[in-house]
């Protein structure tokens, strides 16, 4: 028998302990520091980093308390989870005062609180009949107001009218536009990624890596980089990056864009943004069957002829100085014991048919050295790279739009909108009658006194 009573009062002790407003003080001032560390501590940065400097047992300590990635470590997400259960109970637990507010078929009214309101009007109407106002005033009002009542008393009536009744559910809209940011947040943080791929140019992957923990990940679609073009300021500076991506479900393309940076490919709740490049290594592989701009310098005539050279295919030189064929390609070349880094290797036949090795490195003139009737330099040349793309999910973003929208409303209902009750009443004494109009607002009292005097002014117009 007493362990049967005793859970309604665990129960009880339990909804007290998250109906209290000191917890959601206590939760919000540590959700507000934890917050500020997050901040002042880079996170997801690479651990070698912290380690060097925070030092092995501070790094130690931090680590094992997920401050390098706090905003999805479980605490933080349990913080969250406090505070959503908190606002919900809060608010639910002072919900039966307002519902029986709101939903009252028969609202209480107490004239006499009406005639001691300072914020009322008054004036005077002659030649009419107290009954010939109440034909008058019941319609007007009824079309201002969503509830009327008309009560006779011994010197003539008074008219309650209200409406509003349901802005008094603002605050509990702005509520749960709170809990929609929370459960957002957390949604994003326990079922969300991030992560990033780097893909050469014609290659596909369906495989990233999370930035979090390192893990490899398989996506339900396959990611193919078709191109990859960057153009740059005269400084040398990248000025746009642009990747050509298609993605492919079954091997059948689904979707084609170009992305750069700020502007994403989405796909089934999947961001691919544009995030980094890189140039990749010479590769005889993707050189062949491109083009390369050359400058070939007669060192007879002081002529400069630029040629446009397939890879891999022979031409013939200027002024007949035999045949040269750009046959391979090297990234890091010993010339005399020393990394010249990479080089084209071409192979120069002469007129009387000798064939000799040069070594062109982009950019440069120096073949001159070799002498002879001329010298060759490369002055562009294709160039492999890869896209780095960032792939994230964040399935709370939804929420947390509809979040701020409701938040918007709730705001607007709270603030600008209120619970408004009038009350005319009508009195006959010595052939005349005397019209007060009162009322009162749950907000805004001032702007109150206001609406009754152009209500006033209005009814004067229809007596």
């Amino acid at each position: 028998m007493k362990k049967k009573a005793s859970i309604p009062v665990c129960l009880d002790r339990l909804w007290n302990f998250f109906a209290s407003v000191r917890l959601t003080v206590a939760l919000l001032l540590t959700l507000a520091v934890t917050s500020v560390i997050g901040t002042l501590i880079p996170q997801n940065e690479d651990p070698a980093a912290y380690f060097r400097k925070y030092g092995e047992s501070l790094y130690r300590i931090l680590h094992g308390l997920d401050i390098f990635d706090m905003y999805h470590s479980w605490w933080f997400q349990f913080l969250l989870l406090m505070l959503t259960i908190n606002i919900i109970v809060c608010s639910a637990d002072r919900l039966s005062a307002t519902w029986r507010i709101i939903f009252n078929k028969k609202p209480s009214f107490v004239l006499s609180s009406f005639r001691k309101l300072s914020r009322n009007a008054e004036f005077v109407v002659e030649g009419s009949s107290a009954s010939r106002l109440r034909e008058m005033f019941e319609p007007y009002l009824s079309k201002s107001f969503t509830y009327v009542r008309t009560d006779q008393t011994d010197e003539g009536f008074f008219i309650f009218a209200e409406k509003g009744r349901w802005t008094r559910f603002g605050a509990y809209i702005v509520h749960i536009s709170v809990v929609l940011l929370l459960l957002g947040g957390l949604a994003g943080s326990i079922f969300g990624f991030e992560g990033f791929v780097n893909i050469s140019e014609g290659e596909m992957t369906r495989h990233i890596r999370l930035r979090k923990s390192g893990e490899i990940k398989k996506l339900d679609f396959d990611i193919r980089c078709d191109a990859f073009n960057v153009s740059f300021y005269d400084t040398g500076a990248p000025k746009e990056y642009r990747s050509s991506l298609t993605l492919l479900e079954g091997g059948e393309p689904v979707l084609k864009k170009d992305i750069i940076v700020n502007d994403p490919l989405r796909h089934k709740g999947i961001n691919i943004f544009q995030s980094s490049y890189q140039s990749l290594p010479l590769s005889v592989d993707y050189l062949k069957g491109k083009e390369i701009a050359l400058n070939i310098k007669s060192n007879v005539t002081g002529m400069t002829y630029p040629k446009q050279v397939i890879f891999g295919e022979p031409f013939g030189l200027p002024e007949d100085f035999g045949t040269i064929v750009i046959r391979d390609a090297s990234n890091s070349y010993e010339f005399r014991g020393h990394n010249i880094g990479k080089v084209f290797i071409a192979t120069l036949t002469s007129r009387d048919g000798s064939p000799m090795d040069v070594i062109l490195p982009p950019f440069s003139s120096f073949d001159r050295m070799r002498g002879g009737d001329f010298f060759v330099t490369i002055t562009d040349h294709p160039t492999h790279y890869y896209t780095g793309l960032q792939v994230t999910k964040d399935p709370g973003v939804l929420i947390v739009y509809t979040g701020f929208v409701v938040m918007i409303i709730g705001i607007f209902v709270t603030f600008f909108m209120s619970h408004q009750k009038i009350c005319v009443e009508v009195t006959e004494s010595e052939g005349k009658l005397r019209v007060m109009v009162s009322g009162t607002a749950n907000k805004n009292k001032m702007g109150m006194g206001i609406r009754i005097r152009k209500l006033a002014q209005k009814l004067i117009s229809e007596a």
